[in-house]
């Protein structure tokens, strides 16, 4: 399926449209305001956002993105799995041959974690105090687009 996906690009290409992002909430973690209000932020600021809802396992994240042609996922992770969550995001998104799907995310995440998130191919970490304001802008500056798209 991701060689259609691929090909869909090639054959279809979208439109220039807005950013287009997959907000998440990974795994056993109910606590989902600061993703909503992420969510929020970045719609309010023009971009296209799919909020997955709470207790997505990381296929159903990917397959998400995937479906809805997405340029990036945020993940919000507070349960203290973010290595193995984000790592999975990432392998999913190879194996499907999906890399161009830019990886960030935000949540409870110790500094020391962030060099290693990074390493495996997580863009960005935001952590608690991260303004919405510095997220928007992150996501403006480091989210590739179709040519020509407006977010």
């Amino acid at each position: 399926m991701s060689t259609e996906r691929v090909a869909l690009r090639a054959d279809h290409p979208r439109p220039a449209t807005r950013i287009r992002v997959v907000i998440a909430k990974p795994g056993l973690d109910g606590h989902d305001r600061g993703a909503k209000v992420v969510a929020r932020a970045l719609r309010d600021a023009g971009m296209e956002v799919i909020y997955t809802g709470l207790h997505q396992t990381p296929e159903q994240i990917v397959e998400t993105a995937i479906q809805e042609d997405a340029d990036a996922i945020g993940l919000s992770v507070l349960s203290g799995a973010h290595m193995t969550l984000f790592r999975r995001v990432i392998d999913l998104l190879t194996e499907r041959n999906a890399t161009d799907i830019v990886v960030f995310g935000g949540g409870i995440i110790p500094q020391e974690d962030i060099p290693e998130l990074r390493r495996m191919g997580v863009a960005e970490v935001f952590g608690p105090g991260a303004s919405l304001a510095s997220i928007v802008e992150w996501v403006r500056t480091n989210i590739p687009t179709p040519a020509g798209a407006a977010s």
